[in-house]
């Protein structure tokens, strides 16, 4: 693709949508964009409001008023696209948020009745309680929460597409831990024999599931960021967050 074919595709980006939201006021379009951005984004501020010492429930409380403030307000009009990316953009505003709150003693003046996003929240200490300890700031672990969870975003969006083929003959559960990690890799050899299929087939289908998951990563980094240039920056940031 040309750098003038790139450019254009940013111009319809959730973070390019979620922007001109500033501007032109709502939309169907600019609320899903949030949305989705939100969907990403709100466990890592979570996990930042806890490692900075806010209670589970002041810190679920405070997650769900910020987001629910910047769809009320389009607060996202005071962010510059050009001076950072959208998870720096969206830590600062919660910072702001939450020192501006610090007195405020109940959940329904910081919601100020406006509807909130689903985001699973109640799901959220028993997930921050099974992370290991760290003496990392709260910041480098908000970066790292960022990275895993676009990454469980890209996992997700590769099992629908699996779901979607009804792909029988590569199983994903089996072969996506060659993407992640997360259990010990069975050889090729082994795995083809507890699936039925040839080694050939199995490289084949890992190749194919990696060269995919490769690009659905730059996909969902592609819309957090402000300009195609800086894909490549967020790219190497992230595998860094991970330890990859």
């Amino acid at each position: 693709m040309t750098a003038e074919g790139r450019r254009g595709r940013f111009a319809t980006t959730r973070w390019s949508l979620v922007f001109a939201a500033g501007a032109q006021g709502s939309s169907p379009d600019v609320h899903q964009a949030l949305a989705t951005l939100c969907e990403t984004y709100w466990y890592p501020l979570y996990g930042f409001l806890r490692s900075r010492g806010y209670s589970a429930e002041n810190a679920q409380d405070l997650t769900q008023a910020f987001f629910a403030r910047l769809l009320e307000k389009h607060a996202v009009r005071h962010a510059d696209p050009a001076r950072g990316r959208f998870r720096s953009f969206l830590l600062a505003s919660l910072r702001n948020f939450a020192a501006n709150e610090r007195d405020r003693d109940s959940a329904g003046k910081r919601g100020g009745g406006v509807p909130m996003l689903s985001l699973e929240i109640e799901h959220a200490e028993g997930r921050f309680q099974r992370e290991p300890p760290t003496d990392e700031t709260p910041e480098r672990v908000f970066d790292r929460r960022w990275a895993l969870t676009l990454l469980d975003r890209v996992i997700s969006r590769l099992q629908a597409e699996a779901a979607a083929r009804n792909d029988m003959h590569s199983p994903f559960d089996r072969l996506k831990t060659y993407l992640t990690g997360d259990e010990p890799q069975l050889s090729y050899a082994q795995t083809a024999s507890e699936l039925g299929m040839s080694e050939g087939a199995v490289k084949v289908a890992v190749h194919r599931l990696r060269r995919r998951f490769r690009d659905l990563v730059r996909d969902e980094i592609a819309h957090t960021v402000s300009s195609p240039e800086e894909v490549e920056d967020e790219l190497r940031y992230l595998w860094s967050a991970v330890g990859r």
